[in-house]
């Protein structure tokens, strides 16, 4: 397929690459011009707007920061909506608002385009790898269309439901992410004070039923005080911000996410927002009166 990418950063990038080595054909279009040329040299065709991208593809996919970055990228004026043709599909990757999501997909729908919400988990390694878990929302058979770029992306792509769906699995799915990563930091925390070997608790923990991902992948990270973002704080931040959004329009309490995005507010306020997500150690060190 001839498919466009627009928003090339840690995410982006690597899965524009990743479509090109499945043999699609790539259109990209990034605000930084540098990253453009970067993925020009693996042999993608350079656009000079989110319209342009949209007349010369059969998809386009957006991985941008924010709600209000997506919908410029594609409602705004020469965005992917205005520059596209009857029957082009539309793939939203981002981490959005769900109603954001819904006003899109009503509008790109009254100029026949069919706009799929697919946020994505996995980080940057999940990019980089082709192995990001891709949850939908949209037209059931649009989701279709988009099976050879999910293949190319992700390990697995689950249909959520209607417009929004994806973004409000993808929001749960932030819910207990964030919340397990601060169980591993507390007990990182512990674990050093108490004088265990690092490696040792961590290999002891994870064979019984406090095994994670959050635990294998940031514990080592914590220890060695790598703070690399895979996923930036100030993204999680966004991210943590529209789950407790979202959950209290539904009526639904979340004390413990709550308490999780003030302990990130704590990293911020550490000049910490740029870092990796595994810098939530930090606040928690503090209390415990490291420095």
């Amino acid at each position: 397929m001839r498919v466009g990418v627009i928003g090339l950063g840690i995410m982006g990038a690597p899965m524009a690459r990743n479509l090109l080595r499945a043999g699609h054909a790539v259109v990209a279009y990034s605000r930084t011009r540098a990253r453009v040329d970067a993925l020009v040299a693996d042999g993608a065709t350079p656009a000079d707007s989110p319209a342009a991208v949209a007349r010369a593809v059969d998809a386009v996919i957006t991985m941008l920061p924010d709600t209000p970055d997506v919908e410029a990228v594609i409602g705004g004026p020469n965005g992917v909506l205005e520059g596209a043709r009857p029957g082009l599909l539309a793939i939203d990757m981002s981490t959005i608002s769900p109603e954001a999501a819904r006003a899109l997909a009503a509008r790109a729908a009254e100029v026949q385009v069919a706009l799929l919400d697919a946020p994505v988990s996995g980080g940057e390694q999940g990019a980089i790898g082709g192995t990001l878990s891709i949850m939908v929302g949209g037209d059931a058979s649009a989701f279709e269309r988009a099976q050879p770029i999910f293949t190319a992306l992700g390990r697995a792509a689950t249909y959520m439901g209607g417009p929004g769906q994806g973004q409000m699995t993808k929001l749960v799915n932030q819910v207990v992410g964030a919340t397990t990563l601060a169980a591993v930091a507390e007990g990182a925390v512990l674990a050093e004070r108490a004088g265990l070997d690092p490696a040792a608790w961590v290999r002891a923990v994870s064979g019984g039923a406090a095994s994670s991902w959050m635990l294998a992948e940031q514990a080592p990270r914590m220890q060695r005080r790598d703070f690399a973002p895979g996923f930036m704080v100030r993204l999680q931040q966004k991210d943590l911000r529209l789950a407790i959004a979202a959950a209290g329009r539904l009526g639904v309490a979340l004390p413990v996410t709550a308490l999780v995005h003030q302990l990130f507010t704590a990293v911020e306020a550490q000049g910490g927002s740029e870092r990796g997500t595994q810098a939530l150690v930090l606040a928690l060190e503090a209390l415990a009166g490291r420095r």
